[in-house]
């Protein structure tokens, strides 16, 4: 049971979060929903940094192309005309650049969170990647208005607030690549007893 009460997730404030002042109410949502940050900080994050963080594979690359290929059709967008291409692969590494570029624009805050299906818990909080598909009452929903078409036209990344792991696979390269272990803490909440 307490392997379960101590499931570990990575979360990243992107730079539009903090530019937006909206720290505070982003931990203040993870903590009123039972999870406890257990590391904290602010960085510069270098492109090196970011490069490491973000996958290099082929299947992930290629799957950020069709999702602006899917949302070139959606919206009746040329992606030759606006691109110069509509090579998936192409593409993908256009938007990877682009999220580079975004995620070293300013500082970022990196944390980890601890609790009860951390990593599911925390992705519902944030809400739909693309801030246009996120529900109200979601970070992304609540505080984002971005869309992937204005930010493919702009060649840009989407400003979507917010990073969480996606699963535990993820989680465990993310933590041991942001924070070494002397900078994650254990401790208590107060709650912890009645909750669990």
């Amino acid at each position: 049971m307490q392997k379960l009460t101590q499931e570990k997730t990575l979360v990243l404030i992107k730079p539009d979060g903090i530019k937006r002042g909206l720290v505070g109410e982003i931990i203040g949502r993870i903590e009123q929903r039972g999870l406890k940050v257990i590391a904290l900080k602010m960085i510069q994050a270098t492109e090196e940094q970011i490069d490491g963080h973000y996958p290099k594979d082929a299947a992930w690359i290629r799957r950020l192309g069709e999702k602006s290929l899917g949302t070139y059709s959606k919206y009746g967008i040329n992606p030759v005309k606006e691109l110069g291409t509509n090579d998936a692969d192409e593409i993908g590494k256009m938007v990877r650049s682009w999220i580079m570029g975004f995620m070293t624009s300013g500082p970022i805050v990196k944390m980890v969170v601890e609790g009860v299906h951390a990593i599911d818990m925390v992705r519902k909080l944030c809400g739909n990647t693309l801030p246009n598909m996120a529900d109200m009452g979601t970070l992304r929903g609540d505080y984002s208005v971005d869309s992937p078409a204005l930010a493919n036209s702009e060649k840009r990344a989407v400003h979507n607030i917010i990073h969480a792991s996606e699963n535990p696979e993820e989680a465990m390269h993310e933590l041991s690549y942001w924070f070494t272990p002397d900078e994650i803490h254990d401790y208590k909440r107060a709650e912890e007893d009645i909750m669990f």
